[in-house]
């Protein structure tokens, strides 16, 4: 897959835009869940003004009063000629694409489309917390395949995984995290070829949420799942909410390989009701126009990694940190510090600093937090020294 360099061709660092007396006058979870004293660096929002093309493209909806259901393949085309340009990718086909209201109910449905109630769904802990909610809601069963001591894919536990998944005779499903969220893992097109040949050899049916794939570090390259070979069966949920800050502007899509085409074609079509016509626009948008703002964004998140690491090693040495290639997440590995198996919950009652528990990741979270980089340095900054106030 082909690696774009971060151009940000003049864009200012959007990470760097807002004082936080103007954060503090948002009304969005991240905002309003802790009072104003703690400082928050848990949810996945970025502290960032919108890219002004998606600001002009729903402001421009608005004014023409276009606020109605949405239609059409936009979208899908948008993301269709980003990924070309970014990835290196051609084989996303608009045909084999479908409207979801956002990544995880997309998750949801493609689910439905390949295991029955009471079946297997494997997944890599420590991993997103909605996995396990939306999964054990749906009525299927969460089984695990632990990442490695490196944080990377292990191949031996997910064959172990499938083998077990399948060995009663039903139908599994592997929910692949990629990037990977928390530790912001990417995974090579080598592992990933791995992962289509044991899930082809087990009849295990593979859905990629790929929702981080636009925030790439300037020295990885994201290696669609669909696009390696083995990836013909697999299905994939993607987005632009996470690359440009859209989560309050609900759309996704899912992507079907070519031989699971026919899997996507047995949605029902009233799931892609759910999707916001305002939140198609700002997403297509977003993929058109708003490359130079992700490239700004992208070279401010470098930064950020750098200077987290930096803080760590002079204020918090005891603190593991591997530097994700991917996401603005960051996952901090506190046991050493001995604040018990909840340092977030430490962190929070002693520094006043809000970041995710490790708990809710699954095995491999107890001991560990997951923090925030989409932030301004300053925060970044005020954020570790509250961490080593806590810590003691």
């Amino acid at each position: 897959m082909t690696r774009i360099p971060h151009d940000p061709s003049g864009e200012p660092n959007p990470l760097t835009a807002l004082a936080l007396d103007d954060l503090r006058r948002r009304t969005s979870m991240k905002w309003r869940t802790y009072p104003a004293d703690v400082l928050p660096l848990w949810v996945a929002e970025m502290d960032v003004p919108i890219a002004e093309p998606v600001v002009r493209a729903v402001t421009d909806a608005l004014a023409l009063g276009d606020t109605g259901y949405p239609a059409g393949t936009a979208y899908a085309e948008a993301l269709a000629a980003f990924a070309d340009k970014r990835w290196g990718w051609g084989g996303l086909a608009v045909e084999r694409t479908a409207l979801v209201p956002d990544v995880m109910l997309g998750v949801v449905e493609m689910l439905k489309l390949v295991t029955e109630p009471g079946d297997p769904v494997i997944v890599n802990p420590p991993v997103y917390p909605p996995f396990f909610q939306f999964v054990t809601h749906m009525d299927r069963r969460i089984a695990e395949a632990p990442l490695g001591a490196d944080l990377r894919l292990d191949l031996n536990a997910l064959e172990e995984a499938f083998q077990r998944a399948v060995a009663a005779g039903g139908r599994a499903a592997y929910l692949l995290c990629s990037p990977h969220n928390p530790t912001g893992t990417v995974h090579t097109a080598g592992e990933l070829a791995a992962v289509a040949a044991l899930a082809d050899r087990y009849g295990v049916r593979v859905v990629a949420d790929e929702i981080h794939a636009p925030l790439l570090a300037a020295d990885a390259a994201f290696v669609p799942y669909l696009s390696v070979p083995g990836g013909e069966k697999g299905l994939s949920l993607m987005s632009a909410s996470k690359g440009w800050n859209l989560p309050g502007l609900k759309a996704a899509l899912a992507v079907a390989g070519p031989e699971a085409a026919a899997d996507l074609a047995r949605m029902p079509e009233e799931v892609g009701h759910g999707a916001s016509h305002l939140a198609v626009i700002a997403h297509t948008a977003a993929l058109r126009d708003g490359v130079p703002w992700l490239d700004a964004l992208l070279a401010g998140l470098d930064d950020n990694r750098r200077l987290l690491a930096e803080l760590l090693a002079a204020h918090l040495p005891a603190v593991a940190h591997r530097p994700g290639r991917a996401t603005y997440l960051a996952w901090l590995d506190c046991r050493a510090l001995g604040l018990g198996d909840d340092p977030a919950q430490v962190f929070l009652d002693r520094g006043r600093i809000a970041l995710n528990s490790g708990l809710p990741f699954g095995t491999g979270g107890a001991g560990h937090v997951r923090l925030n980089l989409g932030t301004s340095p300053e925060l970044i900054t005020e954020a570790v020294r509250r961490m080593a106030v806590a810590a003691g």
